[in-house]
């Protein structure tokens, strides 16, 4: 964590209250809680077509047939 944390409001530039730190610091793991879902979601999106598709090439399916059917 930084030393010291500013806020700028309408061009004022002053230290955090407690109360106005605590909301700051719990936004950001709420944010970075987000991010790391996300991540996640994406990550196994990526695993299922990966999967997909070799399930597709195990059939029989040539790359050009399996891009086709994909859209991709």
């Amino acid at each position: 964590m930084p030393d010291k944390i500013i806020i700028s409001i309408d061009g004022v530039h002053r230290e955090p209250s407690a109360a106005e730190l605590e909301y700051l610091l719990e936004a950001r793991a709420q944010i970075q809680h987000d991010i790391d879902a996300l991540e996640q979601v994406e990550k196994r999106k990526a695993a299922a077509r990966a999967s997909g598709r070799a399930k597709l090439a195990a059939l029989g399916l040539t790359d050009d047939e399996i891009n086709a059917l994909l859209g991709a």
